[in-house]
């Protein structure tokens, strides 16, 4: 490729003196100074290399540094890492020459930028999971590592067509899945809607053409029902002298895409392929009041519905946007969305982070981002969340609409919609979520399990005795209660743990065993266990019990004829085809943990104990797929509404239910002696209670969740020794 050196200096030159002009910050001389040296030291690190396109490399690190300048809007400091963000991972500067050159700052988010670039990547070029907890671990050096990331993958994916097909897609997928909802999360929207319809080009192409042309198609019209909406209340506004201006803005191709898959529909069935935007000029302490003023001058015109308003203002977002948003039934019939902000809520919603802290003023309604960044190092730094899991969980809270709900203070809350009265607990104080032991919403008792709706008042009711059990994870949502109630069900676990080593210890040396490495590593081969921890763990609970401890001890004691027979019974008994050596023999699906027709990918073949999901298929039924196979990307980006949950279990650990009927004579504060005597055995959660008295006899029956028959039959003959109780029975 011959290249005209003079020409491409000169574009160069015109490319430094663009990035000063449309710079969102005002830059002062020294600003101009440090990006001019930033500047000067990328061109002369790049100078001898090029982008598989044949340009000059340094063209990347300004197009960079100008979607920081511009379009997220960061400072001086933010531009000059930008235009230095490559220079560490590919030149021969160094970490010492750019401090002394720029100084700590600059350095650290640099270095920073340099960690993400050179974190190992998988033969697609797509981030695995565990890399991508590392990437995030970069914010705690500083946000504008992340925030310069974003602008990076924007800008690489602007530049794509360059690369081979696989590589577009599998890239492309990675930021459908992870850059687009995180720029969403951190309220940078143009962004993320350029992402995502960068994303959808890259991955479904025709898709992307077709929309893309249908709306080019339909633009003049849009322009004209604007302009006919507009006339309709311009008079009304100008006669209250309000200054304003207003404007039409069609949604991205991918969100129409995403709206047509979704619910099945054609490009024509869209109705809202457009919003109406009116911005005004307003004192701070004005906004409120001209905001609602322009709502019910709106709503003098169009009739609304009542069901489609937004009031973002009283309660901004925790990305720290705000506006209000209605929608009415415009001319022709035709819904239309209005968004009303004054000019200082648009530039928040235009710029996200770096607008909020150039009008940051302190006060309740300031916006949230700070306090999810604190939650997000919380969750990071937990190493009990696996990876897969985590990258999982993560992903649900950057997209999650907000809903926002009232403490008994009546202190305002945001949480994502579809959270659980028990997220709620542990987003307020993990403490809290741990201790939680009942639920008051709108002074009603209600399970943990409720789903919270906007405008609900929500006490957290705590006791020092309680804790989490497994049931939990079922229905909460949130990766921060997930990850506590998982690392609180472990702490539980090694708790169990220590009493079964002491049992396992007393009942061996009754045996005349002694417990040491050897005996316990028999053990976990006689049981088909993995761990010790697992084999303490069973025999706390009682699953295995001094029945099985016998057995193993005469396997012992003759273990080259016993050890063949036991061996040969429990393979029988219990080998699963194709399993790994551990418990797993049972593969359930969802938050029921049902049982599912489903068949084994081949393209990854999992096996009991691999972390999976399971894909529904259009002709296959159910395919299960590890979660780290090649694929997940593709399929959590592409079909994400086609992913189940799934997970191998243990059936023998299993919770079971089980209803018992009591019989007997009526006594004072029987139920409470029931209710005590059942929860004192380890593990049992009573899910149902019932009982009536007649004549001075009562009978009812108890619901209970146990692990085991071992610990069913414990609970049995505890209340057979009760004063007054006659008859116990499994129904």
């Amino acid at each position: 490729m011959i290249v005209d050196e003079v020409l491409e200096n000169k574009e160069i030159a015109q490319q430094y003196k663009e990035l000063l002009r449309i710079s969102y910050q005002r830059l002062t001389s020294n600003d101009k100074k440090l990006i001019r040296l930033a500047f000067d030291t990328s061109v002369d690190a790049h100078k001898n290399q090029r982008r598989k396109s044949g340009e000059a490399y340094v063209f990347h690190p300004i197009g960079v540094a100008k979607i920081v300048a511009n379009e997220i809007g960061l400072d001086a400091t933010s531009i000059a890492a930008a235009l230095l963000h490559d220079v560490l991972e590919d030149t021969e500067y160094n970490v010492n020459e750019i401090e002394k050159l720029f100084g700590k700052t600059v350095t650290k988010i640099v270095v920073g930028l340099t960690k993400i670039s050179n974190l190992k990547k998988d033969k697609y070029d797509s981030l695995q999971a565990e890399n991508f907890r590392k990437m995030l671990l970069t914010l705690n050096d500083d946000i504008r590592v992340i925030i310069i990331k974003i602008a990076d993958r924007l800008h690489n994916m602007k530049t794509l067509n360059s690369l081979a097909k696989y590589k577009r897609e599998k890239i492309s997928a990675e930021t459908l899945y992870i850059y687009a909802p995180l720029a969403h999360r951190i309220g940078l929207y143009n962004i993320k809607s350029e992402l995502e319809d960068l994303g959808l080009k890259h991955t479904d192409s025709r898709k992307y053409t077709q929309i893309k042309n249908k709306i080019e198609k339909s633009q003049d019209k849009q322009e004209v029902y604007i302009e006919k909406f507009s006339s309709m209340i311009k008079k009304t506004l100008n006669k209250e002298n309000f200054k304003y201006i207003i404007n039409g803005r069609s949604k991205s191709i991918y969100s129409i895409y995403n709206k047509m898959e979704n619910q099945s529909i054609p490009f024509n069935a869209v109705y809202d392929k457009f919003a109406i935007r009116i911005v005004y000029s307003a004192e701070r302490e004005d906004e409120k009041f001209i905001a609602w003023k322009i709502y019910s001058i709106i709503t003098d015109h169009f009739i609304p519905n009542p069901t489609r308003l937004r009031d973002w203002i009283t309660a901004p977002k925790s990305t720290g946007y705000e506006a209000l948003h209605i929608t009415v039934s415009g001319p022709e019939n035709q819904w239309v969305e209005v968004q009303i902000r004054s000019e200082r809520m648009h530039e928040i919603a235009e710029k996200g982070y770096a607008a909020h802290h150039k009008y940051k003023i302190k006060n309740k309604n300031d916006i949230g981002i700070e306090d999810w960044l604190d939650k997000l190092q919380e969750l990071l730094k937990d190493n009990s969340v696996n990876a897969v899991d985590f990258v999982d969980d993560f992903k649900l809270s950057l997209y999650s609409e907000e809903i926002f709900v009232f403490t008994p203070n009546g202190d305002l809350k945001s949480i994502p919609k579809g959270s659980t009265a028990l997220d709620f607990a542990f987003s307020i104080h993990t403490e809290i979520g741990i201790k939680t032991r009942g639920v008051r919403i709108n002074q009603k008792l209600v399970p943990l399990s409720k789903v919270l709706k906007s405008g609900d008042q929500v006490e957290i009711i705590t006791s020092e005795n309680a804790k989490p059990n497994a049931n939990w994870l079922e229905f909460v949502v949130t990766s921060r209660a997930r990850s506590k109630i998982k690392s609180s069900l472990n702490d539980e676990k090694k708790k169990i743990a220590e009493d079964g080593k002491e049992i396992l210890r007393r009942k061996l040396k009754h045996l005349k065993i002694k417990s040491n490495d050897k005996v316990i590593e028999l053990m976990l081969k006689f049981f088909k266990i993995k761990a010790s921890l697992d084999l303490y763990y069973l025999v706390g609970l009682g699953n295995i019990d001094s029945k099985k401890i016998r057995e193993f001890s005469s396997d012992y004691n003759n273990r080259f004829i016993s050890f063949i027979k036991k061996r040969l019974k429990y393979d029988t008994s219990n080998k699963t085809k194709g399993a790994k050596e551990n418990d797993y023999d049972k593969l359930v699906f969802g938050k029921e943990l049902e049982s599912l027709n489903y068949k084994i990918s081949t393209c990854c073949n999992p096996i009991p104990g691999d972390s999976v999901f399971g894909f529904i298929t259009i002709n296959d039924g159910i395919k299960v797929h590890k979660k780290d196979c090649s694929n997940a990307i593709s399929m959590q980006s592409k079909f994400a509404y086609r992913i189940i949950n799934a997970k191998w279990i243990n059936s023998s650990t299993d919770i079971f239910t089980a209803i018992l009927e009591i019989k007997g004579i009526d006594n004072i504060g029987l139920v409470n002696d029931l209710t005590r005597v059942i929860s004192n055995n380890m593990n049992v959660n009573i899910f149902k209670i019932n009982f009536e008295a007649e004549d001075g006899i009562f009978k009812g029956n108890v619901g209970v969740r146990v692990r085991n028959k071992t610990i069913l039959n414990k609970i049995v003959k505890n209340l057979q020794k009760m004063k007054g109780i006659e008859k116990v029975t499994r129904e």
